[in-house]
């Protein structure tokens, strides 16, 4: 049978044939090696135009440039990639990517090092199913080489300027085209390998002092553990990250055509920043936006026909697998691709990692994975998939089986329409972890949640039988545990001893490859009128719109929104009530700071009111009077948003969640229910800890955090809680900790494109950190000061644009 995802495999086979990217490293420069040559001019706030006439110079252009701005991180990411963090920087210290993949060194190390010993990336780079194509590969080694040759520009990493990481030791060794991958690689699998580093790398077989056994062991065997037992969020698909997006079809924009609004929320430093660039190989590729460090394709932007942004995605990356131990904990009973069964013993990897000693000294340490033919094996105790006596989990990661994501993006910038991205998105096969939500010159707007999800369509999320009279239970693949782990997150837990058979992953005709849904079993819509995301599941896109019918691995259906996604449905629907959106109504409502909480939970007078029962004093009267906004001149925002973040999970509301109503409900506040005091009472107490005045005008508490910055002061807030669509919050903050709330994550590229007529684009954007990490460059904070003051940049799209805000220009060689 000739399927897509087969005359795909034929196609690339005939491609890497021709293919010159060393899979390796940077060779020596011989006759055969590519001369790189790209044109960067600098308009206002340091966003590079990147001019060239190949891939290969567009990726070196597009290196040498975030090389300029980024160049900390950019090396850090290298190091991680190469598995040589503890060699540098020593065992112990953390590692945190700000997002998912969070431990020591040591724990990074070994992950990685072990994938470069099985060799993970190298094959999938010579796989033409799961591997880029050659176009992907020439841009990546040109990127390696412009970041190569911009430190040998500057003499040495001696004169980088930036102190974070001047003079450092690890950057000295040339970066390589893989290096870079295994950086896409590791960006790829955040929400499922990567989010049990710690499980994985310290998981050991079960003990007499470490049993694996979970407190809830064997109500969760029998199926008696109560909701909301399980933390959902250390499951991998609640990242803590997020977005929103709206998009604008013909039917309700001013214009007739289409507009869109895109507001990642990601962290403001570490290898998840953003960077903004505009790449042109003139009549055949132009493109611009906004691209993750590390990154030479523009990840969210637009063209002159369609925009799009993304959203993180509610669905799983991966499936465990529960395999039973026989005789002894690394001995497991399978069926293989046979049915007959068999024991099996778990492949024990020795891992061996160079690691800087306190003397400075280089000392070689081991380190324990074990692995099945699904995956690597963790111990999870916490979230029910812990190493027992009885059992063991192994994880299948479908990101850890692609490496199609720089292609999906790259092919997605030469769409015409929002159909053609789809499908160009589609036919790529690599979008890890998001959603789409794009809209274009003809005035369609689209939502669609395509991508790479396991194939276990709900049919096999079915609990197994005894199989009375039989060595392996028959029928379901859900084991108990697993059915725990679906009933409660949606999670299906697969029986391993058939992993290989009938529980394993299917394959759909649609698909770009095996083992994925294809797009016939992925949500999307395609409207006229509009589409939002705010990072809750995919069945309510529209309200108008519901979709329903898909597995239950992908998200929930009839679901509470947040209040974050409510407040962006309202921003819709409030100014739809008024008439056509404009694109300054649209941009407009990334400033509003109205809050969903503060909508759904009723007047100020109903806030008092459960302030007063919380003995509150001034505080009451600050929330009487406040403007029930989170701008930086409110007052009383402080004490709602604390508040809000510690409101009850349910019950504080008299009207609760309806599927019919899902905008409007929960709502109106239950003054009279004493968790509700009790979260006034905490929050009145925790502003008197900070001594946060009870009019204390946000500004003067919210500023921001990152690296080198000013305290300068912020509008918006906390989002899901409190409503928030301008979402900001504070992690482990660098800088300004001496405030209130001190930002390092939220709001980033902020994009509004409206596209106008006669081929126009309207493209305004803000970069809320601003361009440079170095605190020495005037782009270092240039933009949060205008995000702060709910002012935007207007993007130089034309070749006029760019000449008029034009800084700087220069030519960048390899030669």
């Amino acid at each position: 049978m000739v399927t897509p995802h087969s005359v795909r495999r034929f196609v690339l086979a005939v491609s890497a044939a021709t293919a010159t990217a060393s899979l390796t490293a940077v060779a020596p420069a011989t006759a055969d090696t590519p001369t790189y040559r790209a044109t960067i001019t600098r308009t206002e706030h340091d966003i590079p135009h990147i001019v060239a006439k190949d891939w290969g110079s567009l990726g070196f252009g597009s290196g040498y440039a975030a090389a300029e701005t980024s160049i900390c991180t950019l090396a850090d990411t290298v190091l991680a990639a190469r598995g040589q963090r503890s060699k540098y920087l020593g065992p112990d210290k953390k590692y945190d990517d700000q997002v998912a993949m969070n431990g020591t060194n040591l724990q990074v190390d070994a992950l990685v090092t072990d994938l470069h010993n099985r060799q993970v990336v190298e094959k999938l780079l010579a796989d033409s199913a799961h591997g880029p194509s050659v176009k992907a590969r020439q841009l990546v080694a040109g990127y390696a080489a412009g970041v190569n040759r911009y430190l040998k520009d500057i003499g040495g990493t001696n004169n980088i300027t930036d102190p974070r990481c001047k003079g450092a030791a690890y950057i000295e060794p040339t970066a390589t085209e893989l290096d870079l991958w295994y950086g896409v690689y590791l960006a790829n699998i955040i929400a499922s390998t990567g989010n049990f580093l710690k499980e994985i790398v310290d998981a050991d077989p079960p003990s007499l002092s470490d049993p694996g056994l979970p407190t809830v062991i064997t109500d969760a065997v029998f199926g008696a553990v109560p909701e909301g037992t399980l933390d959902v969020s250390k499951l991998g698909n609640d990242l803590p990250i997020g977005s929103n997006a709206t998009a604008l079809g013909k039917d309700g924009t001013s214009t007739g055509s289409g507009m869109i609004l895109g507001n990642p929320h990601f962290p403001w430093r570490g290898r998840f920043r953003f960077t903004q660039q505009h790449l042109t190989i003139p009549g055949k590729y132009n493109v611009a936006g906004a691209s993750l460090i590390g990154s030479p394709a523009v990840n969210i932007g637009w063209n002159n026909n369609v925009a799009w942004s993304h959203t993180v995605s509610t669905a799983y990356r991966f499936t465990p697998y529960e395999y039973r131990t026989v005789l002894s904990p690394t001995t497991y009973l399978t069926a293989g691709t046979t049915g007959v069964p068999a024991l099996k013993k778990l492949d024990h990897r020795a891992v061996q990692i160079e690691a800087k000693q306190s003397d400075g000294s280089i000392k070689t340490v081991t380190e324990d994975l074990y692995r099945t033919n699904e995956g690597y094996v963790l111990d999870a105790p916490d979230v029910f998939m812990g190493w027992t006596p009885l059992s063991f989990f192994a994880i299948r990661d479908a990101n850890g089986e692609q490496l199609r994501t720089i292609d999906t993006f790259l092919d997605m910038g030469n769409a015409t329409d929002v159909n053609d991205l789809l499908h160009r998105q589609d036919t790529q096969g690599g979008m890890p972890w998001v959603n789409t939500i794009a809209a274009d010159r003809a005035g369609n707007a689209l939502y669609a949640d395509h991508s790479v999800v396991p194939n276990v369509p709900n049919d096999m999320a079915t609990p197994l039988s005894l199989g009375l009279g039989l060595p392996i239970p028959t029928g379901g693949c859900l084991t108990p545990i697993g059915a725990l782990l679906f009933s409660q997150a949606g999670l299906p837990g697969l029986d391993g001893s058939r992993a290989a058979r009938d529980c394993k992953w299917r394959t759909d005709s649609d698909a770009e490859r095996p083992g994925i849904f294809g797009p016939g079993h992925l949500p999307k819509t395609v409207r006229a009128d509009w589409v939002i995301n705010a990072n809750d599941s995919y069945w309510l896109p529209n309200p108008a719109k519901k979709l329903e019918g898909y597995a239950r691995i992908i998200g929930c259906e009839k679901c509470v929104r947040t209040n974050r996604s409510r407040m962006v449905y309202h921003y819709v629907l409030d100014h739809l009530a008024d008439g056509k959106i404009t694109p300054e109504i649209l941009r407009g409502t990334e400033h509003e700071n109205r809050l969903g909480a503060a909508t759904a939970m009723g007047p100020n007078a109903d806030l008092v009111a459960v302030c007063e029962a919380a003995d509150g004093g001034d505080y009451c009267d600050a929330l009487s009077t406040w403007d029930r906004h989170s701008n930086k001149d409110s007052r009383g925002y402080a004490l709602f948003e604390a508040f809000a973040t510690r409101m009850p999970a349910s019950g504080g509301y008299k009207t609760p969640f309806s599927a019919d109503d899902p905008v409007e409900t929960p709502r109106d506040l239950d003054e009279a229910n004493s968790g509700v005091v009790n979260a006034m009472k905490a929050a009145i107490a925790d502003l008197k800890t900070k001594n946060i005045a009870s009019d204390a005008a946000w500004g003067d508490v919210q500023v921001a955090g990152d690296d080198g910055v000013d305290p300068i002061s912020l509008g918006g807030g906390n989002g899901d809680e409190a409503g928030n669509a301008n979402a900001l919050a504070s992690r482990n903050p660098v800088r300004n900790a001496n405030y209130g709330k001190a930002v390092t994550y939220g709001s980033s590229h902020i994009q509004a494109i409206s596209f106008l007529p006669d081929g126009k684009v309207d493209a305004e954007t803000i970069l809320t950190y601003g361009q440079s990490e170095d605190p020495s460059r005037p782009s270092h904070q240039d933009q949060t000061e205008l995000f702060g003051n709910k002012q935007w940049v207007t993007f130089p799209w034309t070749d006029a644009q760019i000449a008029d805000q034009k800084v700087s220009s220069k030519t960048v060689t390899s030669q």
